[in-house]
């Protein structure tokens, strides 16, 4: 028998009750890991691999705080955040992203990110804030700006090279293929995931932890008002960090504990990952009960037909 064989738990499974009936199901896998990437408990099979997607933002920005950028362009908390970010292109988050061309002398037709529909700039595209921290970069160390989303670019050599050293990988094994936004994202384990989140939490990493306090101290810019990220981050007054990707990916650290939850709902459902999370932080205890409620309230009941439940829990191994 396999060793992924071996380690496959019960999945959890998510709910849509309309008026109590069941009506639609969603499976999902979860892993929770110390910053060494040992497993500590999971639902379904942690060696599942699969697109970290817009998880990886964070780690994507270990090219701005480990070169130097943010002091030679004089960017700021606000700045790196939106650089983790899937924001909603308001106004104010537009304008950060705007910011940091404007710092490092850039011009916005730089950005190769796509101009949302209906809207009038890159500038409002979830990702801009990502390609905005990669052209920083190269501005920085002088590396061409019109190729930076080349998977042969040195920036993103630099960030794969900085995920490889926290996974202990080498760079080649990563599969890569090109996110929504046009720039590389990676394949990894459900324990890779993890295991990143605990590390990103930890503290014992300097640069990721700027990272850290530019995403907890300013949550509005890592996604917006009343997305799950910002509002899990803000009601936890940062004691937890959040980043979403996309087709279900949900991943979480516990600050100051290096652990690391990592959620893949196998439909890529949105809200079924947000009732995962709900569920499996109160089970841990990483939720205070009115916090959870509030949560609750948010995001597991759809209206006043139709709410979320989720059946099963993690399993210690």
């Amino acid at each position: 028998m396999s060793r992924s064989l071996r380690n496959t738990t019960p999945e959890l499974e998510v709910q849509l009750l309309r008026e109590g009936i069941l009506e639609s199901t969603h499976k999902v896998t979860a892993v929770i890991t110390d910053h060494r990437g040992r497993l500590l408990s999971q639902a379904g099979n942690g060696e599942m691999s699969t697109f970290i997607r817009s998880a990886l933002k964070p780690f994507q920005a270990l090219a701005v705080t480990s070169t130097g950028t943010l002091e030679r362009f004089g960017l700021s908390d606000r700045d790196l955040a939106i650089m983790c970010g899937s924001h909603q292109g308001t106004v104010e988050q537009s304008r950060q992203v705007f910011h940091i061309l404007w710092r490092c002398d850039i011009d916005p037709t730089a950005l190769q990110c796509p101009t949302p529909k209906g809207q009038d700039s890159p500038l409002q595209y979830n990702c801009s804030g990502k390609h905005a921290g990669m052209l920083a970069v190269s501005q920085q160390r002088y590396f061409p700006l019109e190729t930076y989303l080349h998977r042969s670019h040195p920036v993103q050599k630099l960030i794969i090279n900085k995920v490889s050293e926290l996974l202990g990988m080498p760079a080649e094994e990563f599969i890569r293929a090109r996110d929504d936004c046009g720039a590389p994202t990676y394949s990894m384990q459900m324990v890779q995931m993890a295991q990143l989140y605990a590390q990103l939490a930890s503290g014992d990493n300097l640069d990721l932890e700027r990272i850290l306090r530019a995403m907890t101290h300013h949550p509005r810019m890592v996604a917006g008002e009343g997305a799950f990220d910002t509002e899990l981050m803000h009601l936890t007054e940062g004691e937890l960090v959040s980043k979403s990707g996309a087709e279900g990916i949900q991943c979480i650290g516990r600050v100051g504990q290096g652990l690391g939850l990592a959620i893949k709902v196998r439909d890529g459902a949105k809200r079924a990952k947000y009732a995962i999370a709900i569920h499996l932080l109160r089970q841990l205890g990483w939720l205070t009960p009115p916090v959870a409620e509030v949560l609750a309230e948010q995001f597991m009941k759809i209206d006043n037909h139709k709410r979320l439940e989720v059946m099963g829990e993690l399993t210690m191994v």
